[in-house]
């Protein structure tokens, strides 16, 4: 069974940020890791999982996400600060 994720991917430490949804997160955060997504990802080398949050719905990760898109760089920050403070890419605790 899929599971809906709401991800952030960052180029670096309080670099880029790219949000999105999916419903299989370790497979996404491969493709943008490996710059098989084209589009803004790719060309700004958002290539490192830094924050992501589980729903119950597809409908709910997708209401989540344009939260999140929606507010501030800040509020962004804040998110991966909150989780991952260290700003560690955990892709790695996916497989």
């Amino acid at each position: 069974m899929k599971q809906p994720f709401v991800y952030i991917m960052a180029s670096g430490r309080n670099g880029t940020l790219y949000v999105g949804v999916t419903s299989d997160l370790p497979n996404r955060a491969y493709q943008h890791r490996e710059g098989l997504v084209p589009g803004f990802t790719k060309i700004y080398g958002c290539k490192m999982l830094v924050w992501y949050e589980p729903h119950e719905t597809m409908i709910a990760a997708i209401e989540r996400e344009k939260q999140v898109k929606s507010g501030s760089r800040k509020k962004k920050l804040l998110l991966v600060e909150a989780l991952n403070p260290q700003w560690l890419d955990l892709y790695e605790t996916l497989i």
